[in-house]
């Protein structure tokens, strides 16, 4: 049974927010003082995966993107990669790229080929006003 809205048009893909934490504070995004969950109450690897499963095989999903907060932020991360890349999914993930050097090399070895970087401008200066933060440099050396 796939997933509908009221208009009837069907629905195929799902978005998992596995942390809620950033290490950026975009003034669309958050507040400067936001207080995040505690690890344990976060979904556990193995809530996201079974959640992630239902949705595939009840549902008829055919793509998933793990999104956050910041998903590089989660320390297992490349492993929840590994779990999910198993399901007959597209799967992507979001991130602002300020860690992917960190991480590039497991997300590929998990079978990660499809990374979405969220940038909201070229300019140094205007991503340290949006984003509160700096990490221009990095992120640009990143992508």
């Amino acid at each position: 049974m796939p997933l509908t809205d009221r208009h009837g048009r069907i629905h195929r893909s799902l978005r998992i927010s596995i942390v809620d934490k950033c290490d950026l504070r975009c003034t669309y995004c958050m507040p400067e003082d936001q207080q995040f969950l505690k690890r344990e109450e976060l979904m556990t690897r193995e809530e996201i995966v079974a959640l992630a499963r239902l949705f595939v095989e009840r549902y008829g999903v055919n793509k998933l993107r793990i999104t956050g907060g910041e998903p590089l932020l989660r320390p297992d991360v490349v492993e929840i990669v590994r779990d999910l890349i198993v399901l007959p999914v597209k799967l992507g993930l979001t991130t602002n790229a300020l860690s992917l050097h960190r991480h590039l090399d497991g997300l590929i070895d998990a079978g990660l080929t499809s990374l979405n970087i969220s940038l909201d401008t070229f300019d140094a200066e205007r991503f340290r006003q949006i984003a509160r933060r700096d990490g221009f440099d990095t992120v640009w050396r990143n992508i």
